[in-house]
């Protein structure tokens, strides 16, 4: 009779313990809604940079000088510790050259930004014109829309090149705006959908908990009224036995 009472009671004591499903929903709930604020930043911080492109621009110059500085404290500690190896020199050499790039980035941000705008201009020509000839020879199902492509980037290559080196001044800080903008979206619709999917996960396992517990009440029930029944005593008799040759005349 208390078996599944008490199965119900110790489900029951777990919940509320923060040992079930629910608390563990709710742990990715806020982990979700995290990575939701976060994507509102980099939006925030992308529409900010659309708006104010040289500084976009030269924000963009400062952490890739950070990033090489960074970066090259880390090749040289990884250097310093595989020493007396046949890669200690090249990692010496990798490391300096991060370090010299980074040094020159942080103190000459606009000649950076002139010179990644050159090699960028440069990169959207050849690629436009690989992707129209390419286009022209293969003659793919997708022929159209290679044309369009290879067309758009030798047009951006040209309008970049031919306003250089005014245009350092926003391609990049646009470039780098465009991309917080569409990282900072993706991160909103990860986590939106993420805390639906898991409201709706935890939805149905409370409706399951639920469901166990009045399966257990019923079982406890019909458990009780079958004891009742084997307790409760037979029909009484009120004839007592006959003895043999009574009713014999």
């Amino acid at each position: 009779m208390n078996g599944p009472t008490a199965e119900g009671r110790k489900r029951g004591a777990a919940k509320r313990a923060g040992n079930g499903p629910a608390a563990e929903g709710r742990k990715l709930s806020r982990s979700f809604g995290w990575l939701a604020f976060l994507g509102t930043l980099l939006v925030i911080a992308g529409v900010v940079g659309l708006i104010y492109t040289g500084v976009a621009t030269l924000t963009s110059m400062l952490l890739f000088g950070w990033l090489l500085l960074i970066g090259g404290l880390v090749a040289l500690a990884h250097a310093i510790e595989s020493r007396g190896t046949n890669y200690f020199w090249l990692g010496v050499v990798v490391a300096a050259l991060n370090l010299a790039a980074g040094v020159v980035v942080i103190r000459h941000p606009e000649g950076t930004a002139e010179a990644l705008t050159m090699f960028a201009a440069l990169l959207f020509l050849t690629g436009g014109v690989f992707r129209l000839v390419g286009s022209v020879v293969v003659r793919g199902p997708q022929m159209g829309w290679t044309l369009l492509q290879g067309a758009f980037g030798l047009l951006l290559g040209l309008l970049v090149l031919f306003d250089w080196p005014h245009s350092s001044l926003y391609v990049l800080g646009v470039f780098f705006s465009l991309a917080l903008l569409f990282d900072g979206l993706g991160l909103i619709a990860i986590g939106i959908g993420g805390r639906r999917i898991v409201s709706m996960v935890s939805d149905r396992l409370d409706d399951r908990g639920l469901g166990d517990r009045g399966g257990d009440r019923l079982g406890g029930r019909e458990a009780g009224r079958g004891a009742e029944r084997l307790d409760a005593p037979g029909p009484a008799t009120d004839s007592s036995p006959k003895a043999p040759g009574d009713g014999r005349k």
